[in-house]
């Protein structure tokens, strides 16, 4: 088994992905891997990643296409690590974060740690002070804070993750609800990589094309999700 797994769904990500590549690989050892999952771009996007010659790097075909959801499940499908991290095509990850998510790892089930948001080239603000970001069932249901690109979880959380239900909203709120139903959660303070908010950014663009309706009947379809499985696990 591998140490880590860094998971990431790429859809025409040129722009960002050689420097948030570089930014990941700089933190990682010989026994850890990079799945990426790509969703049929149609730029330099696979050019970028070849370039690398990284034999830690294996690249994936999404089986449906214009999915960020199903993309990052069929990443995670073959993710072979003990501890699982999460990450967008066009993120920066801090030199420490590696080190400092694996050390809290050691104690919790799933981590999520705070994040510099950029726009324009200018620091805007942080996702912890932006969402209100903390632990609990009812209040991510209500409001979720649960940041992908921040998250990273011990391989239990994966197990009961997967497959994910049909019609979730988002990944990291699946994976973050479980990981609070069946393990321990925490948020950790420090900002540890640059989320970078742009009009191209196909995650920000799916995330904020959704009414109060479209929002009201996703919490209808987690918390169906939820009760399903915990009725299959306390079946065995």
């Amino acid at each position: 088994m591998k140490r880590l797994s860094v998971c990431i769904a790429t859809y025409n990500g040129e722009s960002y992905l050689q420097e948030q590549l570089k930014s990941i690989l700089d933190q990682l050892r010989y026994d850890d891997e990079v799945i990426v999952s790509d969703d049929g771009s149609t730029d330099h996007t696979l050019t970028i990643i070849e370039s690398f010659h990284d034999s830690r790097i294996r690249v994936l075909h999404s089986a449906r296409p214009k999915s960020p959801v199903s993309n990052f499940e069929h990443a995670l499908s073959h993710a072979k690590g003990e501890y699982i991290f999460l990450s967008d095509q066009d993120d920066i990850w801090f030199p420490n974060k590696v080190n400092l998510v694996l050390g809290y790892l050691k104690k919790y089930d799933l981590v999520v740690h705070d994040c510099k948001i950029q726009k324009d080239g200018r620091v805007v603000g942080s996702y912890f002070s932006d969402s209100n970001s903390g632990s609990g069932l009812i209040k991510n249901l209500l409001k979720n804070t649960f940041l992908g690109n921040c998250m990273a979880f011990r391989r239990n959380v994966l197990l009961h993750a997967l497959p994910f239900p049909e019609d979730i909203p988002m990944h990291d709120m699946w994976i973050g609800l479980v990981a609070t139903l069946y393990g321990k959660v925490y948020f950790i303070r420090n900002k540890l990589s640059i989320w970078r908010r742009h009009d191209h950014s196909f995650l920000n663009k799916y995330r904020l094309k959704t009414s109060v309706v479209t929002k009201l009947k996703f919490r209808i379809i987690l918390i169906k999700s939820i009760i399903r499985l915990l009725f299959r696990k306390a079946r065995g």
